[in-house]
């Protein structure tokens, strides 16, 4: 792939101590829920009431909001990150009648997280590719998300070697698993070059965290013991852990490889479940189909096929995805969106002096492919800044996109047309669109970034007709997920909950 944006630069931390700046991090995003999720805007600007309590709450900053301060006694009081802990169990317990210790947990283990990596980064040198730099950027993570970071509650030292914010890369374990015992679907070939099994045994990739936490468990042990399953050492070379964290990219073969990982991550355990695989090739064939035919050169990273053990089915499973190389336009460079909004170094976005080309060029190649997958193929998206590539060519203009991961796609009949749009809306407009043009618009005050989103809205609908279309534009609102209810309440990390959001195009001109 090209690598010709600028050199890096690497600046260092942020100002103020580690723990200080791990605060603030992790500040952000838990107040970001909790002033979407059970607060309201008071009369003065950054000014909050919270709906259960009617407390007072005064923030800075608006797209990521920092030093929060409650109002008692006739003041303002600064609350430090176990305090806004603190407050946020009171305000959800009195919201909702429910108490949840497990999220407490994840909050302080989220911020903790942060801290360690920020010390992380001081000892250890980014990568020098773009791509593997953008993938590995986001300390922040989800911006509205109460415990973005949160690993699980381990040590540091469990999860540090595998974190993509700590600039990692790590071997594989390799497994040989005996022929009687696999179980695999689609196309899993690519896996094979990464080593040589045995003869009467398949490759089966692991990733060596993973192993760590359920090696011990009786069913391996006994395979183990039995000759079904064999160690085989580790790759030749190092791969390297996505923003995802249990996706790899592996450079060399130009190859994505997704694990179960037995550990909590924003809202889910990150297995990989059976359910999930057994539907994977289905919901991947569809999507590949849809962009077999979709508008510009957009593209989809399949997910080719799964292989694993019939006795540690999710456990051990590992999915072979497609790399970048085959899918890219001549010369550009891939970028991942939520690294745009987070910032990194070589970002394009740091070298403009008007957005306002760059913008109609991104909104472009991104919103067409998703709106024409779901009106003319069914395949509803989860088109959020995590599972979006942007390809950009030398003058850092966006010239492609790409998106990945059909864990997360729906299929219609499969969910109903009017909760598919729901949640395209979601994972588009508000998780995409509205975090890159609200970071435009910090950085370019009194830009209006909006009317550009609508025409890009119009043209599809004018060229192709898409009744939604209309409907959002003159909504009042948009659908934003309350990832902190859905946390506090214990509800499945599938489910998607929304609270209705101001709706940025409304009333925008075109």
């Amino acid at each position: 792939m090209a690598v010709t944006l600028c050199p890096p630069k690497f600046p260092p931390l942020a100002r103020g101590t580690i723990e200080e700046t791990a605060d603030a991090y992790a500040a952000a995003p838990l107040l970001n829920c909790l002033l979407r999720e059970v607060g309201e805007p008071a009369e003065s600007p950054g000014v909050y009431r919270l709906r259960a309590s009617g407390r007072l709450l005064r923030v800075r900053g608006a797209r990521r909001p920092t030093a929060p301060e409650v109002r008692a006694d006739g003041a303002w009081h600064r609350l430090t990150h176990p305090e806004l802990v603190k407050l946020t169990a009171e305000e959800l317990r009195w919201h909702t009648g429910l108490a949840n210790s497990e999220l407490l947990t994840e909050m302080i283990d989220s911020r903790d997280a942060v801290a360690a990596l920020l010390s992380a980064r001081i000892r250890t040198t980014p990568p020098d590719d773009p791509y593997l730099r953008s993938e590995q950027s986001l300390i922040t993570g989800h911006p509205h998300h109460p415990a973005p970071k949160a690993r699980g509650g381990g040590p540091a030292t469990d999860w540090l070697p595998y974190a993509p914010e700590a600039y990692a890369r790590f071997p594989l374990e390799l497994l040989g698993v005996r022929e009687d015992a696999v179980v695999e679907e689609g196309d899993t070939t690519a896996l094979d070059p990464l080593g040589q099994p045995p003869p009467g045994y398949r490759l089966l990739p692991a990733h060596p965290w993973q192993l760590a936490l359920v090696g011990a468990r009786p069913e391996i042990q006994d395979a183990f013991a039995d000759g079904r399953l064999v160690r085989l050492g580790r790759t030749a070379r190092p791969l390297w852990p996505t923003a995802a964290l249990r996706t790899l990219y592996a450079p060399e073969d130009d190859l994505f490889v997704k694990f179960s990982l037995d550990v909590r991550i924003t809202n889910d355990i990150r297995r990989l479940w059976r359910h999930d695989l057994r539907k994977m090739r289905r919901t991947d064939q569809a999507t590949a189909t849809a962009f077999a035919a979709a508008p510009g050169s957009a593209a989809w990273l399949s997910d080719r096929g799964y292989r694993t053990a019939g006795f540690a089915f999710e456990e051990l499973a590992v999915l072979a995805r497609d790399g970048l190389r085959g899918h890219l336009v001549p010369g550009a460079t891939p970028l991942l969106a939520a690294a745009l909004v987070e910032g990194f170094d070589g970002s394009p976005l740091d070298r403009l002096t008007d957005p306002s080309a760059w913008w109609a060029a991104y909104l472009r190649q991104v919103v067409p492919p998703v709106l024409d997958a779901f009106h003319r193929h069914g395949v509803v998206l989860e088109a959020h800044v995590q599972n979006t590539l942007v390809a950009v060519d030398a003058d850092g203009m966006p010239v492609q996109a790409l998106f990945r991961d059909a864990e997360g796609v729906k299929l219609l009949p499969g969910v109903t047309r009017a909760a598919g749009w729901e949640r395209l809306v979601y994972c588009l407009i508000v998780n995409h669109l509205t975090e890159l043009a609200a970071l435009l618009a910090e950085r370019h005050p009194g830009t209006d970034l909006w009317p550009a989103v609508r025409r890009e809205l119009i043209r599809y609908d004018t060229e192709h007709g898409l009744p939604e279309i209309a409907d959002l534009l003159s909504s009042p609102t948009v659908p934003g997920k309350t990832n902190l209810l859905l946390r506090w309440t214990g509800a499945d990390g599938a489910d998607a909950r929304y609270v209705p959001l101001p709706n940025p195009l409304r009333g925008t001109r075109s």
